[in-house]
């Protein structure tokens, strides 16, 4: 790099630190430019970004969880997701068959009990298996069942879904006559009844009943071929993640990190793309002049007169939404922003004597404009392409909110517009909502706080010293 350019960077570098939001832009830019390089340690879900709408990849966490940070300022605990490995395993021999022996040892001492509790396991070949789990009063739920099947399957006993009548029979010596007698075993909360206190109002008004919990998983497996694999408890805690799940157990958290990427993209592709266009344009309609800039005019007041939300209904009528699409479109109406701008710029800026020399030796008419004019124009480039990355990222988060997105991405948009279309608000999942909100305020300020700051520097008449 040239001296002289050098010490224009210094000196440019020298004014920007004075503008402090221009600062806080920059810091902010480069905290979601470190999110995008250390997204696989960031996301607690790697395969999110590709499986982000396949629903049997989040089959293990909680439905609509708050943020595990909600438990700082709760007065009562929610019960935290987790997943449990086997405390002790045992094999052995019995006859013909292989009995296999898990326990699983669960540590309770939350005020609100959990949303669920599963056995998860993975069998191969014909079994035999008795789940039981052992409360901290002694009390004890079994479960029985026999799977025959050629190959290997997933299978899931869930206290929420599968044992409601065998947790309303656990209740049944303890809990009021004439509340057994209203209830119905298939309405129950068979989860809070199960880490409730022992006692009349077991059925409702539940106390919950801490300590340790005991899950003891025997199987015994008939053949050779018969298998035991990836036994493991599941908690669906009332809190999950550092933003929560959503309605489809989905990670929100690994949703925002993933999102991040495709907002820097979509901002400064497009604006880069859509101001260098506007640019170039600006500066050839007022370099040359004449019918030139009347018909490049012509062409400007076209394209500025087109709305863009109603061509993109049609093409996503008629065409699968895509978020190349997407940037395309924009790139194609967005040009329009600096033009006018540019191009009284440019009828200045050739009217200078240097232009007049440079014509008079000889040089042909896209030196002066990349040579002299377009020089002159960067700064102000960059300052305009900053202002314009915000609302790229609006325009996509918009687009999206409306069902007209990608939905084979992961962005800010697609999660906003999932929450709406499962009623969030409605509901008060406040925390699916608000995060991706943020998130998209705070990636537009970045930029706006840059391109202001640049601004600044750059026109003599926002300067303050």
């Amino acid at each position: 790099m040239k001296r002289k350019e050098t010490s224009q960077l210094r000196a440019f570098w020298n004014e920007f630190r004075r503008v402090r939001f221009g600062i806080v832009g920059l810091v902010l830019f480069a905290v979601f430019v470190l999110i995008v390089a250390f997204e696989p340690l960031l996301m607690p879900y790697r395969d999110a970004n590709e499986r982000w709408r396949d629903m049997t990849y989040w089959l293990d966490s909680p439905r609509n969880a708050l943020p595990v940070w909600v438990n700082w300022f709760s007065a009562k605990d929610y019960a935290v997701a987790e997943k449990l490995e086997a405390t002790s395993v045992t094999e052995s021999q019995v006859g013909t068959l292989r009995m296999m022996t898990m326990e699983f040892d669960y540590d309770f001492d939350y005020e609100r009990p959990p949303t669920d509790f599963q056995l998860v396991m993975t069998l191969t070949g014909n079994a035999s298996l008795q789940m039981e789990v052992i409360r901290p009063d002694g009390e004890s739920l079994n479960y029985q069942r026999s799977t025959s099947s050629s190959g290997t399957r997933e299978l899931r006993i869930s206290i929420a879904q599968n044992l409601q009548d065998k947790v309303f029979r656990l209740a049944s010596p303890f809990a009021d006559p004439d509340v057994i007698a209203s209830e119905n075993p298939e309405t129950i909360d068979a989860v809070a009844t199960m880490f409730a206190v022992a006692g009349p109002s077991m059925l409702r008004n539940t106390s919950p009943l801490q300590g340790t919990y005991t899950c003891r998983l025997t199987v015994a497996l008939t053949g050779e071929d018969s298998q035991l694999d990836s036994a493991h408890v599941i908690i669906a805690g009332g809190v999950a993640g550092w933003m929560g799940t959503d309605a489809s157990k989905r990670d929100i958290w690994s949703g925002l990190i993933a999102g991040t990427k495709w907002a820097l993209l979509i901002g400064l592709l497009t604006s880069f793309v859509s101001v260098a266009v506007g640019v170039v344009y600006g500066v050839v309609a007022g370099y040359f002049g004449g019918w030139i800039d009347s018909a490049m005019n012509r062409v400007f007041e076209i394209f500025l007169s087109m709305p863009l939300l109603p061509i993109l209904i049609v093409m996503s009528a008629v065409f699968k939404p895509s978020i190349w699409t997407m940037i395309i479109m924009m790139c194609l109406f967005f040009w329009v922003g600096p033009v006018k701008t540019v191009r009284s710029m440019a009828l200045q800026i050739k009217e200078n004597t240097y232009i007049e020399a440079a014509k008079a030796l000889g040089a042909s008419h896209r030196r002066i404009v990349f040579k002299h004019l377009l020089p002159q124009l960067v700064p102000y480039a960059f300052a305009t392409m900053a202002l314009s990355v915000p609302s790229a990222i609006v325009y996509e988060a918009s687009i999206s909110l409306i069902g007209l997105g990608d939905a084979t991405v992961v962005t800010w948009g697609q999660i906003l517009q999932d929450a709406y279309a499962s009623g969030a608000v409605l509901q008060g999942t406040w925390w699916w909502v608000v995060p991706p909100g943020i998130a998209i305020a705070l990636m537009g300020m970045t930029f706006a706080f840059i391109g202001f700051a640049m601004d600044t520097i750059l026109n003599p008449k926002l300067r303050t010293r």
